[in-house]
């Protein structure tokens, strides 16, 4: 380690000059040294509960990210907006030359625990595991881990993202312990309700916008590529959700006393959500798709990502996929309708012999720039109507009932808005430079991502592009039981932290 100091010792002019970019050698040696003492860290992080509904669960993991940044010679202040927190840390060099300044964006929140519903007791417990070769999970220990690049760590947030966020703290820890100069400012700012949509956080941009100013923002969220290659992603998409309930008989009736002269409203509702979309999956709602222009350019950057539709369909045990654009990446400059969940009396050891009083139905379409949420789904619900159904706002009254044959209720909300960042320029150069200086050709740079992140005010507000650096797993479970982050993609995220943090931007 001293004969590693004195290399980077030996790259600087003067007390106040900038670092010189830290070599592939160095950049592997100096994140494999930290690798061990990093997971620990992530282990600590992930046993914090993180649900972001929850103001104690929120005020525990600010405070002990707080301590790390601190420690790493940030200053640190809590920005409040209508009684949300989200921490902004700031570093300044110590050069006196005139730099830019970058913004790092960190979800810390995660989604909701049913523990009952993973394969370990606590999901916030991280657990190490490796895939034997008939593709079953074998638990082992932190030790055998640490030395198996095959190993994952299975917790609540492991991929989604407190993997990133401690990648990004890993890297800092070690450029401040070579004292080596970052080339450019930095700021931090760490999100605690990223899950809840960040409800708040556009408010508290623009309250804050002078404390916020950047050139560039740089998101540390969000799974790589199906390939598993280090990624770059310049966009996401926007989320609208909504809730539908068809309404039955006033309270669930026998199957057997009223089969044959209560309508099920199962049925309804089933006809109903099939004529949202055709037989290959394009959604028949007027309009869905209008405005959506992809460059030559644009064309050739997805074309530059090879992709086995055979593999991609064998991964996801499907036979065929939705005829939306051509192939996997195109098909992500594209609107999206989802049924995300549908919900009707009972199913598996509580099943019982009834027809339904309701079908409840939860949808999320996801969102590109060309796209108007409130539109879209304001076409949903005139297509609800254009069936025949009579829309309530709750559970329909008696005289309601008496009048109309289809009763429905039908709200949405509007989440984050989609962005779109261009695939050249500084900050993409640097980041691409950056990239190929560690893994050589072997990444990917995407157009966008199929998820959402609430960029768009940063975008909107502070007029700067932002690019998403990819890390975990794509197979990560994320928001599901047995989320899991690959160990060895946490040691390539250090690794691309420890790249970008120490090459210039020119």
């Amino acid at each position: 380690m001293k004969k590693i100091f004195l290399l980077f010792a030996l790259g600087l002019a003067t007390a106040n000059s900038l670092a010189q970019q830290l070599s592939k050698k160095e950049i592997n040696q100096l994140s494999q040294s930290a690798f061990p003492k990093a997971v620990a860290q992530l282990v600590d992080f992930l046993s914090l509960a993180n649900n972001g509904m929850d103001p104690k669960q929120i005020q525990k993991n600010k405070e002990a990210a707080e301590v790390w940044l601190q420690a790493l010679g940030f200053t640190t202040k809590t920005l409040i907006t209508e009684g949300v927190p989200v921490l902004l840390a700031e570093k300044r060099s110590k050069s006196v030359q005139t730099l830019p300044t970058v913004l790092f964006y960190l979800q810390i929140d995660g989604q909701p625990v049913d523990p009952s519903k993973w394969e370990q007791e606590n999901p916030y417990q991280a657990v190490f595991k490796t895939k034997k070769t008939d593709g079953s999970w074998e638990q082992i220990y932190l030790e055998q881990a640490l030395k198996d690049p095959e190993s994952y760590v299975f917790a609540r947030s492991a991929s989604d993202s407190k993997g990133p966020a401690v990648s990004l703290f890993a890297a800092l820890k070690i450029l401040k312990e070579q004292d080596i100069q970052l080339p450019f400012y930095i700021k931090l700012l760490l999100d605690f309700q990223e899950e809840m949509g960040s409800p708040t956080l556009s408010k508290a941009v623009e309250s804050h916008k002078d404390a916020l100013a950047a050139n560039y923002l740089l998101i540390m969220d969000g799974a790589r590529h199906l390939s598993n290659k280090p990624t770059l992603t310049f966009g996401a998409r926007g989320i609208a959700t909504a809730k539908l309930i068809v309404y039955g008989p006033k309270v669930p009736l026998h199957s057997g006393q009223y089969g044959n002269y209560a309508p099920n409203p199962v049925f309804e509702t089933a006809a109903l959500l099939a004529g949202l979309k055709t037989s290959d999956g394009q959604v028949k709602l007027p309009g869905f798709y209008s405005g959506i222009q992809i460059s030559e350019k644009d064309q050739r950057f997805m074309a530059a990502i090879q992709e086995d539709t055979t593999a991609t369909n064998a991964r996801l045990g499907i036979a065929k996929r939705d005829a939306i654009g051509n192939g996997y990446q195109e098909a992500l400059q594209y609107p999206s309708l989802n049924i995300r969940g549908l919900q009707a009396g009972w199913v598996n050891e509580q099943v019982r012999t009834i027809i339904p009083d309701r079908v409840t139905v939860e949808i999320d379409m996801r969102l590109v720039p060309e796209s108007d949420g409130k539109s879209l789904m304001e076409g949903l619900k005139t297509y609800i109507q254009n069936q025949g159904y009579y829309l309530t706002d709750g559970a329909p009254t008696d005289a309601q009932r008496k009048i109309h044959t289809k009763l429905a209720s039908f709200s949405y909300k509007l989440g984050s808005k989609p962005f779109r960042t261009p695939m050249d320029g500084p900050l993409a150069n640097h980041l691409s430079k950056a990239m190929e200086h560690v893994f050589g050709s072997h990444f990917i740079l995407m157009r966008t991502t199929g998820g959402s992140q609430p960029i768009a005010p940063f975008i909107n507000t502070l007029g700067i592009p932002a690019v998403s650096i990819r890390i975990p797993n794509p197979d990560n479970n994320i928001h599901s039981p047995n989320e899991n982050l690959k160990l060895q993609n946490f040691k390539e995220g250090i690794m691309t932290c420890l790249s970008i943090l120490s090459t210039p931007i020119e």
